[in-house]
């Protein structure tokens, strides 16, 4: 299985480098990847190296906590689409869903909503699925469901509890079909790619996208 366009080629390092981002742009073009996520500050710069090519670009915002004020992550969305990103990745505000403010969760939404809509961007809601109840994560399906979000994240890979084949299958469950999965954090190997792919992600965020690649190669 080609899992190559699944694949979001991510560096979201705290030491990400102008350099580090060369390589992950160059190294997305020669694989396939649908898309490339670096971190705000290099948008513009990957914008240049991606044109002409089919890979997208995709940042984050909030990252990697979610509990910026919505004044700010509007700011940090404003910016990374005049710098060139196609797809945006907001963390969600998971001391909101602790504090069951469902309402502060729908109205974030509510108010990024139209600013992307309007620029044609794709959004994706990032939740931290493994500091979350299974009735936390079904709510949060039901508020981005209801919002029309293009995907939903199951984690920033920050979190101590990486994403499970689990997480993945109640999402699909929960989330209209229309809305897309995206499996966060590292991919551990080829075989657990194909897994999350059989339990409904459309995508995979990977930092070790070709290792991957090499993987599969070397079974082939």
């Amino acid at each position: 299985m080609n899992i190559a366009p699944y694949i979001e080629h991510t560096i979201l390092n705290p030491t990400t480098t102008i350099a580090d981002v060369e390589i992950v742009c160059a190294e997305a073009k020669e694989h396939g990847f649908a898309v490339v996520c670096v971190p705000p500050l290099f948008v513009k710069k990957a914008s240049a190296l991606l044109t002409g090519s089919k890979v997208k670009l995709a940042t984050v915002i909030g990252f990697p906590f979610g509990y910026s004020a919505i004044e700010a992550k509007l700011a940090e969305i404003v910016l990374a689409i005049i710098d060139g990103a196609d797809e945006l990745e907001m963390v969600i505000n998971t001391s909101a869903v602790k504090n069951k403010d469902w309402q502060f969760l729908a109205s974030e939404i509510s108010t990024i909503m139209p600013i992307v809509r309007g620029k044609g961007k794709i959004i994706k809601l990032i939740i931290e699925s493994g500091l979350l109840t299974d009735e936390e994560i079904i709510t949060c399906c039901d508020i981005y469901g209801a919002a029309g979000v293009d995907a939903v994240v199951t984690g920033t890979g920050y979190a101590a509890k990486e994403t499970t084949i689990e997480m993945v299958q109640l999402l699909r469950k929960h989330l209209p079909s229309a809305i897309k999965i995206k499996a966060g954090g590292d991919i551990k190997n080829y075989s657990f790619a194909r897994q999350v792919i059989a339990a409904g992600a459309d995508r995979l965020g990977c930092s070790n996208s070709v290792e991957l690649i090499q993987e599969l190669a070397q079974q082939n």
